[in-house]
């Protein structure tokens, strides 16, 4: 196989299809299914099944896929490395968060990192989670953080950190004597509270909680951001849930408690499976694992 076929074949067992592979690699798709007809032809067997418009590996796929994969995990080091050299040595790292944890976690995070490693160059950006995951297989992102954990074959999600959900106040809702214990999910009943996305993850936990104990918050506007909400709870526009990574990162105005039964969330580093983490990604990951952990009564996860 030449080595463009092996980008292709690569390309689309991660990614599933042809027109995502195309993607992935900034090529066109006819462009790609012609490198692919290449490749099977040269090898004399058929390397997906076609049904329906979507493709299957063979067998002969399957066995070829753990060496190719290999393979292509030294190519990304050999790319790694020509950028650092393009760059008279310097590594690059280009790194992304979703907007709670870019808000207070990953700066934090970046500081202490950065006394460790001084002469890598960095570009950091804000994103959220389905943004993050097209950045890595696009190649645009080294690696992502977020609270989510995507369900797609061509990212590997690893857990940094694991804390509880927390509901938001205005300062003073709660007395001072029930302040630090948990709040039972019962007293939401009826309250006035902040919603999220239909698509936030932690939005849709809390839902079913909700509904599994036969609790109905009253909903009256939702919002796309936990600091959006944060900022609107201080304002008295009703109760909000929050990461608890994030918690101290929401400003004056506003108390926390612990919510029970316990909804865990959890801080994970998102990689593409192709794209092994240098030194630097790995030290950024344990840095901001140390940050996160640091926020809450923890028990960590192994990395």
């Amino acid at each position: 196989m030449k080595l463009r076929h092996i980008e292709i074949f690569n390309a689309i067992m991660q990614a599933g299809s042809i027109s995502a592979a195309a993607q992935s690699l900034h090529v066109s798709q006819p462009a790609a299914s012609k490198a692919l007809q290449q490749a099977e032809r040269q090898l004399g067997f058929a390397l997906f099944e076609r049904h329906k418009g979507k493709l299957s590996p063979t067998h002969e796929a399957l066995a070829l896929f753990a060496d190719v994969d290999e393979l292509n995990q030294r190519l990304q080091v050999l790319r790694r490395k020509a950028d650092m050299l393009r760059r008279g040595g310097a590594e690059s790292l280009r790194v992304a968060a979703t907007p709670a944890l870019a808000g207070g976690v990953l700066p934090a995070a970046f500081k202490a990192w950065r006394s460790d490693f001084p002469a890598v160059f960095c570009e950091l950006s804000t994103h959220h989670t389905r943004e993050l995951v097209e950045g890595l297989l696009l190649g645009e992102l080294d690696v992502g953080f977020g609270m989510r954990q995507p369900d797609h074959p061509g990212i590997e999600a690893r857990p940094l950190a694991e804390g509880c959900l927390q509901v938001l106040a205005p300062a003073g809702y709660w007395e001072a004597s029930v302040q630090r214990q948990p709040l039972d999910i019962a007293e939401l009943d009826g309250v006035a509270m902040l919603g999220l996305p239909d698509d936030d993850r932690m939005g849709r936990l809390f839902a079913l909680s909700c509904e599994q104990a036969g609790v109905a918050p009253q909903i009256r506007t939702r919002v796309q951001t936990y600091q959006l909400a944060s900022r609107l709870t201080a304002l008295g526009e009703g109760l909000a849930i929050a990461d608890p990574f994030t918690v101290q990162d929401q400003g004056e105005g506003v108390a926390a408690r612990e919510l029970t039964p316990a909804i865990p969330v959890t801080v994970y580093a998102l990689l593409a499976r192709q794209h092994p983490p240098s030194e630097a990604e790995s030290g950024l990951m344990q840095r901001l694992a140390e940050e996160a952990l640091g926020r809450l009564r923890p028990h960590a996860l192994d990395m």
